[in-house]
């Protein structure tokens, strides 16, 4: 039987441990990955034990009062706080979410906080999306229309404009394509699920003239077809959208071509 192991320089290992503040009336372990590339030295988990009665309600919130509070090394990204900008995207208890959104309540146990899968990393919880962002401005995401611009507006009927609906709210986050292990092993190549959403967002969209543009470019066995209908991008989306569908959709309509 073959026997893979990681390169030396990969294994994560144990790090600081900080511990509860005295007097803590409701203390909580979080242990949040580790890592500086520039440093040249092992990735490692940090521990932190916080009152959660001296912290906001959010692994948000937990997170900011550490790096505020405890250690100020902490590298990590967020903006909104709301759920809309997407900047605190990382993997929370083995799931891909919006560390902004997702509850401390909802965590049983100690609180792992790690950055987004398969990515790398810039330093500790900030992955590097820069081929994420690619994908996605490979789709040409914008209106492309033959038609003279109107002096006002390009009208859409009730029912044109629904179709849009589950599709125009992404964030672009990146849970649902870092949770996806065909994205994993071929993000050279496949989209993903976040850009194939946007692109069919566009192809469905009665104002955009560019339907068959946009198909023949999808139709490739990697860009498209690497997508097996697992459903974790689903699963993983925390604005509650489906791009499994976006992109069983493109499929059926290339059949129908």
């Amino acid at each position: 039987m073959a026997e893979f192991r990681l390169p030396p320089n990969s294994v994560i290992r144990p790090g600081k441990e900080w511990p509860a503040p005295e007097g803590a009336s409701r203390p909580r372990k979080v242990i949040v990955y580790r890592y500086d590339p520039e440093s040249g030295e092992n990735p490692r988990t940090d521990s932190y034990t916080v009152d959660l009665d001296d912290c906001g309600p959010m692994v948000l919130d937990l997170l900011l009062k550490i790096k505020n509070e405890i250690d100020p090394t902490l590298s990590l990204r967020r903006s909104c706080r709301e759920g809309i900008c997407g900047s605190c995207a990382m993997n929370i208890d083995g799931r891909n979410t919006l560390a902004c959104i997702k509850p401390i309540a909802d965590i049983d146990g100690d609180i792992r906080i790690y950055p987004l899968p398969h990515q790398p990393i810039v330093r500790d919880l900030i992955s590097d999306l820069g081929n994420f962002y690619r994908q996605y401005a490979a789709v040409e995401p914008w209106l492309q229309s033959s038609t003279p611009a109107p002096e006002r507006e390009r009208r859409q009927s009730v029912e044109q404009r629904k179709k849009l609906d589950g599709l125009y709210e992404c964030i672009l986050c990146a849970c649902c394509s870092t949770s996806c292990p065909s994205y994993w092993w071929n993000s050279d190549r496949y989209l993903g699920p976040a850009a194939l959403l946007n692109a069919w967002r566009w192809i469905t969209d009665s104002r955009d003239d560019a339907t068959e543009q946009r198909l023949e470019s999808l139709d490739d066995p990697f860009k498209l077809y690497r997508c097996h209908t697992i459903m974790n991008c689903t699963d993983a989306c925390p604005k509650g959208l489906n791009p499994a569908k976006a992109i069983a959709e493109i499929k059926k309509r290339l059949i129908e071509r």
